[in-house]
């Protein structure tokens, strides 16, 4: 059986971590890994992580197993976080995941169970899991321009006029909010226009929100998914906690199928329930409980959000650096749009073989595709990285 197996191309990123982590130089800057860093090249454990865990320690009873779609508790936390009151509690069903990949994959696999033919549209580009598991899954994906390299915003127009050749029953892959690689988001206006398409050609959006409270705030964030929620007959929500809360290893997410016709609900929950039992049975609790008992308690939740609007204004106090700090340097405004990004991540809209110039010349590590970690920055390696792109000629 083994001698069948062939080797499979290695994950870009991870290939990358590897090569960072074997180069010698000291000044070495990683901007590949998706992961938050603080000003000091930590990923560090929140305030009310912490004290949540050490009231766990104390307090829990048993590690006995929760149930097949995870703790209710945690789904009600997640749907009032991520939804608010756009949707009515008995319109969502939830199950609990490992992490937002997770769900995802679960996504994908409710997807491919209703309606086999149905073909899933990402964004070019999106998050590399998204098509690797499409492709693994052998589902049919297709692609809607939305990145637009010279202005490095969206390219609505393309947009529109792909996702207008969708057929009816087709799933259309959104960002919620803090486009990943590009960090260029859609505004209210689009947003608006892309649900009114949605229904106009009987198409079901699936929302990926993994970033919430890293753009505009936790209110601002959740506004496009709100709007899709409650603007469409039914939808998919895959969340993420890895990052809001800093609890990537105890991977912590939440897939949501919601539906107007609230008769469905039932069926729905009873879905995700059985999917969720094909493929891991039961889900991870630890970091679940942590995000439940945060927030549903009013003085960690109150410490939650203070902490992550600090992260979230250090990464647009960084943005403004670097696109002043290029514009020093170039005297153009041509980087100003890192400034208007949102999240983790801005595409430069370079070639890879600038981006491999970076990393050789200057030990700066970034994916090819030329997308970067802002949070891997801070304010002493800000005008390292902006002398190297003006040296690199990108």
């Amino acid at each position: 059986m083994f001698e069948n197996l062939k080797e499979l191309p290695a994950d870009k990123i991870l290939a990358l971590m590897q090569l960072y982590r074997d180069d010698p130089r000291e000044q070495k800057i990683d901007l590949g890994v998706g992961v938050y860093k603080n000003a000091e090249g930590v990923t560090p454990v929140m305030r009310a992580v912490k004290a949540a865990e050490r009231k766990l320690v104390e307090e829990q009873q048993s590690k006995s197993y929760v149930g097949l779609v995870g703790d209710p508790a945690y789904s009600d936390a997640m749907i009032e976080l991520i939804l608010g009151d756009a949707v009515e509690r008995n319109k969502v069903g939830a199950a609990a995941t490992p992490g937002g990949t997770g769900a995802v994959r679960q996504a994908f696999e409710l997807i491919r169970l209703a309606n086999p033919k149905a073909r899933v549209w990402v964004s070019d580009p999106t998050w590399p899991n998204h098509t690797t598991i499409l492709a693994y899954l052998g589902m049919e994906m297709k692609t809607y321009r939305y990145f637009d390299s010279e202005t490095r915003g969206v390219d609505f127009d393309g947009m529109m006029a792909d996702l207008k050749t969708a057929d009816k029953g087709d799933v259309v892959l959104l960002h919620g909010c803090c486009h990943n690689p590009t960090g260029a988001n859609l505004n209210k206006v689009e947003w608006q226009a892309v649900i009114d398409l949605l229904n106009e050609r009987g198409l079901v959006p699936m929302v990926d929100i993994a970033y919430q409270g890293f753009g505009d705030g936790l209110e601002a964030d959740a506004e496009a998914t709100r709007m899709v929620a409650a603007g469409v007959p039914e939808c998919l929500i895959a969340a993420s906690c890895s990052k809001n809360f800093g609890v990537y290893r105890e991977r912590t997410g939440l897939l949501m199928a919601v539906c107007q016709d609230a008769g469905r609900t039932g069926i729905n929950q009873g879905t995700l329930a059985f999917l969720n039992r094909q493929n891991y049975s039961f889900p991870p609790d630890h970091g679940a409980r942590v995000v439940t008992m945060i927030l549903t308690d009013p003085e960690l939740r109150a410490d939650w959000a203070a902490e992550l609007e600090e992260m979230r204004l250090g990464m647009l106090e960084i943005r403004q650096q670097l696109a002043d700090e290029l514009q020093r340097l170039t005297g153009s405004d041509r980087f100003a749009f890192l400034a208007q990004h949102r999240g983790m991540f801005s595409r430069l809209g370079t070639t890879p073989e600038l981006v491999q110039k970076l990393r050789d010349d200057h030990g700066i590590y970034m994916v090819g595709d030329s997308r970067m970690n802002i949070a891997g920055l801070n304010a002493a390696t800000v005008p390292v990285l902006a002398k190297a792109i003006v040296d690199a000629g990108i």
